[in-house]
Parts: C-alpha cells; structure tokens; sequence
C-alpha cells in the first residue's frame, strides 16, 4: 500500500528520492491524489525538440546553468521513444548534463516510452503537475527527433524550441511533420561551425506561413563555446505564442490524450479481434473504445 500523503509531503519537502519514486509510479499508470485546497502552482514548461545530434543536451546544460544562476530551480523530464532508461542515448544526455545536473537547484530524470511516445501523455500530465506542486519553478522536456510522435509529447510545453544543426536537412523533415507550427523559436546551435550563419538565413528565407502567420524567430546559439544563449533565453520568454499557435497545441494536447486513452482500454484487444473478423465496423469499434 502506498503512503501517497507521506511520499507527496516529503517530495515536496526536497525529498529526491520520494520524489523519483512518485515519478516511477505515474510511470507506471498510477494516479496520485494532491491534497484538497493546495495552493496552486504555475511552472514555467520548456519543451526542446530535434534531430540527435545537435547538442540539444549541452544546449539545456546551459539553460540550466542561465536559471541557477538567476536562483531558479529547474527540472528536466529527458524522453526517448528507443532508448531503454540504463543506458543508449538517454545515458549520454545524463553524462552531457552532469555538469549542471548538481546541487538542489537542479532534477534531471530519464524517460523511456517502450517505443509508444503519444502513450505518456497522460502520465506525462501528472509529472508536470507533480513536480510544479514540489516547487520545481522552471520544467524542460526533452524529446529525442522531430516526428509527429515528438509533437504530441513537446506540445504539452508553454514555450517550444526546436534545435538544429548547420546542416539544414533535419529541419525539412520537421517541416513537413508539422512542428515548425508549434515552434516559437528555431534554434541553430554550433554556431561556431562552417555554414551555421548560411543555414540560419536559409530556415529565415524559407519560413512562411499561409494568411499572414508569423513564423518563429531563427537565433544562432554555441552551447559549447556558451555563445547567445541569454539572447536565446530573452527571446523565449518575452516572445507571445500567437493564438493559432496555441490551438494548434491544444489540438495536439488532446488527440495525444486520446490516443492515450485508447492504447489503454481494457477492450481494446478484444475490439482489435473483432475488426479483424468483421463483426464491428471502424465507427463500432471507436464508439466502443470511448465508453
């Protein structure tokens, strides 16, 4: 039996290890229940997205260096759709943050979705909610590549950057994932290397959205050489979300929830048999589902 009263007070005390262990159960599918008449707490959420590769880990490094130093606390969810939570990519983010990842301003924890990304939306939710009620003032969420299962996870963010390198490619793809719409800012990180500035005015010259939308704003950063990075952070946080932008999340937010909710219908087994012999139709099966 869990002592959710007892864990969710010492967690919010400073508690890391309750307050890992209460992540590991949201994980798990278990709901948590927040005492009645908790004062609400906002947190700012970060969402940072894009191809490996591009120093999306190092570039956070320095965010949390630019929160600590202004007395901020911050917390970091690192999600990867492929990587198992001991080790892969995820064990190389960790080893990357470690130079921030120190001292009670700072909470970094390793994510795995089993290869199901859109199915931690719900649980993803109770995170955010858990670490803002713990006091963590400042949330990052990390996501591994720029396809349409990254979008559903980012966009539970307030603010959404997508990174990049010199090389332009990864950024067509997040094109035509759809992503560009959600991002605020396009960042162009190892701004010290050959063809960064190129790429930088080519992403500026190729954004443009249909009825006059304004597309993100495109900045050259250098995490490694620690160059533009306030710049960077001032960008964010007085830049204003348009409203379409933030339709756009909401109906992201809401298919991932649904999805969600789908991938973990006790019937859904049962109705995936029932398709495949032809005694429910597509609309049966979802009416079904949705009970």
């Amino acid at each position: 039996m869990i002592d959710q009263d007892s864990l969710l007070k010492s967690a919010a005390d400073g508690n890391r290890r309750d307050l890992s262990r209460l992540l590991t159960y949201l994980e798990k599918g278990i709901k948590l229940n927040f005492p009645e008449n908790t004062p609400p707490r906002k947190s700012s959420v970060m969402g940072i997205t894009g191809p490996p590769g591009v120093g999306k880990s190092s570039l956070i490094g320095r965010i949390i260096s630019y929160w600590n130093s202004r007395n901020q606390n911050v917390a970091v969810l690192a999600i990867d759709p492929s990587s198992p939570r001991s080790g892969g990519a995820l064990l190389g983010d960790r080893v990357r943050m470690d130079s921030a990842d120190s001292g009670e301003l700072v909470y970094v924890r390793s994510l795995s979705t089993g290869g199901q990304p859109g199915g931690m939306s719900s649980s993803l939710i109770s995170m955010i909610e858990l670490l803002s009620y713990c006091g963590w003032e400042n949330i990052v969420i990390e996501t591994v590549g720029s396809g349409q299962s990254e979008i559903k996870i980012v966009a539970f963010a307030d603010k959404i950057i997508l990174v990049d390198g010199p090389d332009r490619g990864d950024i067509i793809q997040a094109e035509k994932a759809g992503i560009i719409e959600l991002a605020d800012i396009i960042v162009i990180n190892k701004s010290d290397l050959p063809g960064a500035i190129k790429a930088a005015e080519s992403i500026r010259s190729s954004l443009s959205f249909a009825d006059g939308k304004k597309s993100p704003d495109v900045v050259l950063v250098s995490a490694q050489m620690n160059e533009g990075i306030d710049e960077m952070m001032e960008l964010v946080q007085n830049c204003d979300s348009p409203d379409w932008r933030e339709k756009i999340k909401i109906q992201e937010r809401l298919i991932s929830l649904w999805d969600s909710r789908l991938l973990s219908s006790p019937n859904l087994n049962r109705v995936i048999n029932e398709l495949q012999t032809g005694s429910i139709s597509l609309d049966d099966a979802l009416d079904d589902l949705a009970r």
